[in-house]
């Protein structure tokens, strides 16, 4: 019997009713034997505390439960905020979480915990999840006496300090040898239990720019397929990016948002830091919100957005495919009706040729679409 997997990028309920928010697109995640997202902050009601990059407030840790509700079985945390409410930030997520049963990777009180993969069970075949942040800020990985996030070290082309809005370019090999190991290791205990599908989720890229990939992404995308994993999902670009296979492995280069609901990215929020922030982000990427979107003030073609699709045959092979999704006003996502579809799907096509990726063959399904 086949099993359907299905992937959401950056995930931020910072609004009150979140089950409003995401209700939308919970029909295509209930619908999946496995849904995984990205979460993007702490849920948490300490105040912000990691000041070395532009912080995002916590998120109410209530709003946890309509994750569950909405259909996510599991979320990634390696992403470039979820430290930045400390340690407690971190702890306070991982207890609602836990409360709220969803399997979760990628942080944790010190650097084992934040690297130990989830597992979920489905039948005879297992689902796991690995999650690196390969953006920084370094401030925020974990170590043996921090809580943080698992990471890929990426240099940065001047030497400057690694941050999202630094010029990453390069993996430190080092460091990619050991999420290589870590996916190794996941996929060795084949030997001794059940099956396994592995998945890599991988907080990387340029923000709110179309298309573009940066230097180092492919590059770590396709070491993590060699080192055993079958598929590889990116988020935090907060648009989505193109897709293509390696050995015949999918790679969603970025799911942009799943559901991103937010006042702290507008100009007028009220911590200096997060208003400057949104200021210079329209200099620096050429554009200015709708203000239609005032929760989710993102690059107009972030309305173009989709859930990925993994279908797990009885023999491991797998099948790839996108649910297009449309961002309505002020930033709820829902799956696209029929027209829409067509053209979010044609938008991924042009994305994907555009980052110099192979072209994609798609076969439409209703409103979704395979792939290859």
């Amino acid at each position: 019997m086949s099993l359907d997997l299905v992937f959401s990028g950056d995930l931020v309920l910072d609004e009150p009713q979140p089950d409003s928010w995401l209700a939308g697109i919970a029909p295509a995640l209930r619908a999946a034997d496995v849904a995984i997202g990205h979460l993007e902050v702490p849920h948490t009601l300490r105040l912000s505390e990691l000041r070395s990059d532009v912080p995002a407030p916590g998120a109410d840790p209530t709003h946890v439960p309509a994750l569950a509700r909405a259909g996510f079985h599991a979320v990634s945390l390696a992403g470039n905020h979820m430290a930045d409410c400390g340690a407690a930030g971190i702890a306070d997520t991982l207890n609602a979480l836990d409360a709220a049963g969803i399997a979760h990777n990628g942080a944790g009180r010190d650097l084992a915990e934040a690297r130990a993969p989830c597992y979920l069970e489905r039948g005879s075949r297992r689902i796991a999840l690995l999650s690196f942040n390969c953006v920084g800020p370094e401030e925020s990985w974990a170590s043996d006496a921090r809580a943080g996030t698992a990471y890929v070290r990426v240099e940065t082309a001047d030497g400057s300090r690694i941050a999202p809005a630094s010029p990453l370019t390069r993996a430190d090999p080092e460091s990619l040898a050991r999420m290589c190991a870590d996916i190794a290791a996941v996929r060795a205990q084949e030997a001794i239990a059940a099956p396994v599908t592995l998945v890599v989720a991988l907080h990387k890229g340029i923000v709110h720019t179309p298309a573009r990939l940066a230097p180092y992404e492919r590059d770590i995308a396709h070491a993590a397929i060699d080192a055993g994993a079958d598929v590889v999902i990116g988020h935090h670009a907060h648009i989505v990016r193109g897709i293509e296979f390696h050995r015949g492995k999918p790679i969603f280069h970025g799911l942009g948002n799943g559901c991103v609901v937010t006042r702290a990215l507008s100009p007028d929020d009220g911590d200096p830091a997060r208003a400057a922030w949104a200021l210079e982000r329209q200099r620096r990427f050429g554009f200015t919100p709708d203000p239609a979107y005032f929760l989710a003030p993102f690059h107009p073609e972030a309305v173009n957005a989709m859930l990925a699709r993994v279908r797990i045959a009885d023999d491991g092979s797998l099948e790839a495919g996108i649910i297009p999704v449309h961002v309505d006003p002020p930033g709820r996502p829902r799956v696209a009706d029929e027209r829409e579809a067509r053209a979010i799907v044609d938008y991924v096509d042009s994305i994907t040729r555009a980052a110099g990726l192979p072209p994609l063959t798609t076969r439409r399904e209703g409103t979704h679409a395979w792939i290859r």
